[in-house]
This record gives C-alpha cells, sequence and structure tokens, in this order.
C-alpha cells in the first residue's frame, strides 16, 4: 500500500506537470544564447547558468507588484520581449476546453520597473495568446474572438477585425481544430511587425451540440458547442491579413470543395514579411499541399504535395512545440524540414521553397518519434527514435545533410524512456527519464558526452534500483492470426503459477494512445482503490495494431476505416492466447477503458462475449456517426462515401450479444465524447432486453475531474463493481 500511495502521488504530479507544461506556449524559457533559463519560482521569476548551475533571482514580488497594489500578481507564464527589455507576465488564468488559454497580462518595464496591464476595458480573464511583435514596441492578443493591437508606449488599442462572436472566430479556433489540430493560437506577427496573418473560421454552418446543466440552477439550462459531428462539413477557414493602421484584411485565394470543405492546419510567415507559408489538408486528410500565399496579391501557389491512400499524420505527432506556431527554416528561408510516411517510416526530409529538391535527411528503419533541436550552425538534427524497442525512446542525431548514418546520443546503460529539451546552439539539455522500474528522474546535460551538469542523476536513480523486485514485465503476445504485438503484465503478489488469477485487460486500441511503454508507473492502475496485485488480479495491456507505436506505417495505419474491427480482433486474439496460460483464469476475465479505451471495452464485451466477462467503459464512443468530423473521418473515410465501417465499429451495433457484467460510466458535461453516446447506448441495451449499471456524473466534462469528492467517488464505483463481478485471488 505504501508504494502504491507513493505512486499515486508521483502519477498525479506528473498529470498536473503535463497539464501546466500544456500551457501557451509550452517549453522552457531558454536564453537566445541556451547557456541558461528562466523559470517562475514561488511567484518569482529566477535564471539558472547552466555552466556554473547557479540560480539567481532576477524578478521579485516587489517588482511585480503593480502601482498603488498591495499584492503581487501571480505569474502563470512569463515572456521576454525580444530586446530583453519588457516582460510579458500571463495570470488569472482561465479554461477554454483542456487547457487555461485565457487570462490577464501584464507587461513589466525591465528599465522602469513600471507594470502595465493590457487590454484596459476588456472582461477580466479574456485575453488570448498575447504576444510581443518583433519589435518589441506593442503586444498582439485575442479578446472575444476579434484581434487587438496594442502600442506599449501611447496605450493605444486597436482593433485588426471586428464583429467576432461564438460563430464567427477571429484568431482563434473551434472545438474540433483545437481537440484535433491542436491548434489554439491563430495569429501570428510578420517578422517586420508591421501585419498580422490570421485565422478566421466561420462556424455558422456548424450545429451545436446541447449540453444540458440540469445542477447549477433550478431550471436546467443548454451548453452550445459548435461541434460537427462525422458526415458533415467542418466550419470553413479563411487565412488573411491585416496590416497595423489600416485594419482591412486580405484575404488569401486558397482553393476548397465548397461542398465538402477543406482543412489549414498550419499557417506561419514564410521566412519574411511578404508571403505566408500554409498547409492545406483535403476533407479527407489523405492529400496534403504546401502553398505560398503572397500577402499582397492574395494568391496561392502549391509548391509541394503529397498523398497516402489512408491519411496523413498532422505535426504534433512529430513536433508537438508546433501546437503554438513555428517552422522549420534552414539556409536563410531557402529550405524549410518536413516529415513524411512516403517510404513506410516517418522521416525527415528537406524542402527546397520552390518545392522542386527533396532530400531525406534521416534514413533506416525506424520512425522519427519527435524533432528535439536543429542546429544548423553545426550541421546536425537532434531527434527521439527507438529503432530496436517500440516501448522506449532515445536521442539521436544525424547530419541535416542526410549523409551517414543517425547516431545515438543517450547514453547505452539507460534502457527506458527518454525526452530532451534542447537549448539553442545544442550544447545543454534538460534530460527527463524513466523506466519501468526507476522512478522519473530530471537532470541537466552537456550533450558532448551527455555529461550532467548538476550531478549524475539518472545514472544515481537507475543504481538504486533493483529491476528484479518490480512486478512488471514487459513480453510479445502472437495470434492466430500471425500478428505479434508488445505488453505488459504485472502479477498478483506472491504469485503462485500452479494456481489461477483473474486477468482485467487496460485497453486504449486506437490511433491516438500507446499504453505499452518502458515508463514509470506503467502497470499502475489509478483508479483501483486498494492494492491490485495484493488484492489477486493480473494486470496486462497490449498494443494492437493501429496504436501509433514506432513500428511503421503500415504498422499504424492498417486500422483505417476499420476502427472497432482490426483493433478490437487484435485484442480478443491476444486474449485468447493469454487464456491458454495455466495460471489464467477464462471464467474471470475483465477489460476496461476510458475514452477510445471505453469504445474498445463495450466492442469487446460485445463482439467477444464469451471471452471478457465484466467490463467497465467510461466515457466511450459508442456510435461513431456521433463524433467529431476532424478524427472520425481522418481514419474512416467519409460516411456519405462508405458508411459500413462505422456502422461494423461502432459498440452500439453490437450491444445485443452482451452476455457479461457491464458498468458504463460518463459526465454529463463532456464536451468530447458526448453523453448522447451513453444513452443511445443505453437504449439499444434495453430494447434487446440487456441488464446492465450506469453511472452519469452530472456537468463533469471527458475527464470526470470536476467537482469535490469525484474522483473518489468514482474509484470506490470502479473498484466494488471489478470485486463484485470478478473477484480477485487465487484459486
Amino acid at each position: 500500500m505504501k508504494y502504491a500511495k507513493q505512486l499515486t502521488v508521483i502519477l498525479f504530479l506528473s498529470f498536473i506537470f503535463l497539464h501546466l507544461a500544456a500551457q501557451p506556449p509550452q517549453g522552457i524559457k531558454w536564453t537566445p544564447k541556451g547557456n541558461g533559463y528562466y523559470a517562475i519560482d514561488a511567484g518569482e521569476i529566477f535564471y539558472t547558468d547552466l555552466s556554473s548551475s547557479k540560480k539567481t533571482k532576477i524578478i521579485t514580488k516587489k517588482q511585480l507588484t503593480p502601482q498603488g497594489a498591495e499584492k503581487p500578481i501571480n505569474p502563470r507564464n512569463c515572456f521576454f520581449s525580444a530586446d530583453e527589455t519588457k516582460l510579458l507576465i500571463y495570470t488569472n488564468s482561465k479554461k477554454v476546453w483542456r487547457y487555461d488559454t485565457r487570462g490577464d497580462y501584464w507587461v513589466l518595464d525591465l528599465n522602469t520597473n513600471l507594470m502595465k496591464q493590457l487590454g484596459k476595458g476588456k472582461p477580466a480573464s479574456s485575453l488570448m495568446f498575447a504576444k510581443f511583435s518583433p519589435d518589441s514596441r506593442k503586444v498582439a492578443y485575442v479578446s472575444e474572438y476579434n484581434i487587438y493591437a496594442e502600442d506599449l508606449t501611447s496605450g493605444k488599442i486597436e482593433a485588426l477585425t471586428k464583429g467576432g462572436n461564438r460563430k464567427k472566430i477571429n484568431g482563434t479556433f473551434d472545438w474540433a481544430y483545437e481537440e484535433e489540430f491542436f491548434c489554439r493560437d491563430g495569429f501570428r506577427w510578420s517578422p517586420d511587425s508591421k501585419q498580422i496573418a490570421y485565422w478566421q473560421m466561420d462556424a455558422k454552418i456548424t450545429r451545436d451540440y446541447l449540453m444540458v446543466n440540469n445542477t447549477d440552477s433550478i431550471y436546467p439550462f443548454p451548453i452550445p458547442v459548435e461541434y460537427p459531428v462525422a458526415g458533415t462539413a467542418p466550419s470553413p477557414f479563411k487565412i488573411g491579413v491585416v496590416s497595423l493602421g489600416n485594419p482591412n484584411t486580405k484575404w488569401m485565394s486558397i482553393p476548397t470543395d465548397t461542398v465538402l470543405q477543406s482543412y489549414v492546419p498550419r499557417m506561419e510567415w514564410a521566412a519574411n514579411s511578404s508571403q505566408l507559408i500554409v498547409q492545406h489538408l483535403n476533407r479527407k486528410q489523405n492529400e496534403t499541399a504546401i502553398l505560398l500565399c503572397d500577402v499582397k496579391t492574395g494568391k496561392s501557389t502549391s509548391i509541394y504535395q503529397e498523398e497516402d491512400e489512408a491519411w496523413i499524420d498532422i505535426l504534433a505527432l512529430w513536433d508537438e512545440k508546433y501546437s503554438y506556431g513555428g517552422w522549420d527554416w534552414l539556409d536563410n528561408g531557402n529550405e524549410f524540414i518536413w516529415a513524411s510516411e512516403k517510404d513506410g517510416w516517418r522521416h525527415l526530409y528537406r524542402i527546397s521553397r520552390n518545392g522542386k529538391s527533396v532530400t531525406r535527411i534521416t534514413n533506416g528503419k525506424y520512425d522519427v518519434m519527435q524533432i528535439s533541436c536543429i542546429d544548423e550552425k553545426s550541421g546536425y538534427l537532434y531527434f527521439e527514435a527507438s529503432p530496436e524497442n517500440a516501448t522506449q525512446r532515445y536521442l539521436y542525431r544525424t547530419r541535416l545533410d542526410g549523409s551517414g548514418s543517425a547516431q545515438r546520443i543517450t547514453p547505452d546503460n539507460q534502457p527506458g524512456t527518454h525526452n530532451y529539451e534542447i537549448a539553442p546552439g545544442a550544447v545543454y539539455a534538460r534530460h527527463q527519464f524513466s523506466n519501468y522500474y526507476t522512478p522519473n528522474t530530471t537532470e541537466w546535460v552537456k550533450l558532448a558526452g551527455h555529461v550532467g551538469t548538476d550531478g549524475d542523476k539518472v545514472n544515481e536513480a537507475i543504481s538504486q534500483q533493483d529491476k528484479t523486485k518490480s512486478s512488471l514485465e514487459f513480453f510479445t503476445i502472437t495470434t492466430a492470426d500471425s500478428v505479434t504485438m508488445d505488453a505488459w503484465i504485472v502479477k498478483p503478489t506472491n504469485f503462485d503459477p500452479k494456481k489461477k488469477y483473474p486477468v482485467l485487460f487496460y485497453v486504449y486500441t486506437e490511433p491516438w494512445g500507446q499504453n505499452v511503454k518502458d515508463e514509470y508507473g506503467v502497470g499502475y492502475n489509478y483508479l483501483y482503490r486498494g492494492d491490485l496485485s495484493a488484492d489477486g488480479y493480473i494486470y496486462i495491456s497490449i498494443d494492437n495494431r493501429g496504436t501509433p507505436v514506432p513500428k511503421g506505417r503500415a504498422w499504424r495505419k492498417s486500422i483505417y476505416q476499420k476502427i472497432g474491427q482490426v483493433n478490437i480482433r487484435d485484442q480478443a486474439m491476444a486474449a485468447k492466447e493469454i487464456m491458454k496460460w495455466s495460471f489464467v483464469d477464462s471464467n474471470r476475465i475483465a477489460v476496461w477503458g476510458w475514452s477510445g479505451g471505453g469504445s474498445a471495452t463495450q466492442n469487446l464485451m460485445f463482439q467477444y462475449p464469451d471471452i471478457y466477462k465484466t467490463g467497465i467503459a467510461v466515457a466511450g464512443v459508442a456510435n461513431q456517426f456521433s463524433y467529431d468530423n476532424l478524427y472520425q473521418e481522418r481514419y474512416m473515410g467519409l460516411p456519405q462515401e462508405d458508411k459500413s465501417g462505422f456502422i461494423k465499429g461502432s459498440p452500439i451495433t453490437h450491444a445485443k450479444n452482451l452476455k457479461g457484467n457491464l458498468l458504463l460510466i460518463h459526465g454529463t458535461g463532456d464536451d468530447n465524447v458526448h453523453y448522447s453516446n451513453m444513452e443511445m447506448l443505453v437504449n439499444e441495451l434495453i430494447r434487446n432486453g440487456k441488464q446492465f449499471q450506469m453511472m452519469s456524473y452530472p456537468n463533469r466534462s471527458h475527464s470526470i475531474s470536476e467537482g469535490p469528492g469525484t474522483f473518489n467517488h468514482l474509484s470506490q464505483l470502479y473498484t466494488d463493481y471489478l470485486k463484485r463481478n470478478c473477484p480477485g485471488g487465487a484459486k
């Protein structure tokens, strides 16, 4: 129990760290030279020099106290101007869907120590994505669906767009773009600080999904969300450029299908102030074009095209920092870096500005998992990959010209999962590591020799662990279909192979989640109230075909148009092999999952009722027609062209086959997988005379995390149901 409590705290803190790290813009605040970084600590701002590890306070609470105020503001994030004379401070943050992307912004003049709040007259905590102009003289931001620029000397606020509202969105995005493309910040300063390019989303054709709030007033009231379900057109986009002092937008001419529509998930200035570079995706997301747009004429020219028989992955899968903008230019804007799976693996290419020259940078039978750093001065590209083991992750580098083979930077004696944030110049990096038996450890390193600047923390952490004491093991399982999958297993305490134990499978199974990772806490069931192993359960998770693991394009895209079929069969066939083990009690087989894992749990219970006897499905998509078009159509195609896969893969189609014990859990305020999924499935189960249990959490979102006592209630519900219907212990 002590281990379980410690791990619960670790996982909770990890969740909080990841949540905070995802706030805009994410990442470390490096110095321009990359020899140090800035960080907020206890309401003040510190600078750490990486050559000496010396930490110096540079911004005090006194400096962060506005004139006439008694208390300092509490910084959530901060950003230095390019000339390093001013500091932009983000505070009083509020949640927009998943992340706290709106709040208040202040500017601290580092020469005078005067604090000034931006957006005076705007509603409290309404400013979004504020950022300095490149010349450090202005700050632009979004407030209530319009874009503004504020002069830091005069205080004049200029409205660059007008008429913005929930259905006419300027400088930010609708729900689907934010959720599935990770698009939140929707405007960009030009390099000369004279123009702003931005997205405008027209959501008036997008129907509202109505969530009903039954608890915050005597009379229930609806909460509308613009949400395009599979088969409906996305919100049309425009890309515009507006000049400061002349707020008449010039719209770019980007071809689109007037019926099906299309997408623009990326837009940046093209290394100058006269052109934009845009990624344009067709509705089915299997054709992409890179366009150069002339901002004076609005004319767009396609310089590079690519097609895929399935879908084209979005940028967040290979460089998460792009969620808040950026484009990797080389040779003073004459080339850029692009990722493609056209040779069967996710590799990086350098493409000339006119698109006529394409050079592959990374080579070999492996997937690039993350771009870590481009060190053009030294001629190297740093990236994360795992050629030998899809459950792990390591840092490599290769020549930018594509010559030679990749060189592993991560030491060979550190097996597991590594993440690096590399400073400009690629001299220093923050190195984060864990594996299944070593807790999360962070150190600062010099990449040359991978030498720690603040001690040899990772090696020390590994040396203090005894992996033989871990109850988790990795294994592979091969099915009757000749599919071999990675998996992990946690066996019961005092395991006796001569006895039989129940098995609980943890599933996700869809293209957006990998469960089998060599990292700390991977086999811990955070919902179970108690010690799963001590209570006599075998706990297993398996990554089927279609999961986003670094095993090549064919592995990942074999699930195209077959979600709810290929993934479900892989899981069930693996379970059949596991049931042959002498110590597995085939009468006590349970499964659970959340979101896509909730859908998989439902499908496994319905499609393979003779295998799975107990299921706990949280926030699952019961009907694929009800989920958003951007996600569902990417992996399933357009239902108006072929809806058979949507039907075959939806749990609701197979609900009539239920034999075992099923618990359905959903939040009524879920804006992602709407509560209607629960009720549609409930109706189908009732129609077929199937008994089940359900729990709805009023006004809770997809995470079912809001409100006092929620997690404890959910955890107890989950635990009691599992124990009652699939008792633990050896027989």
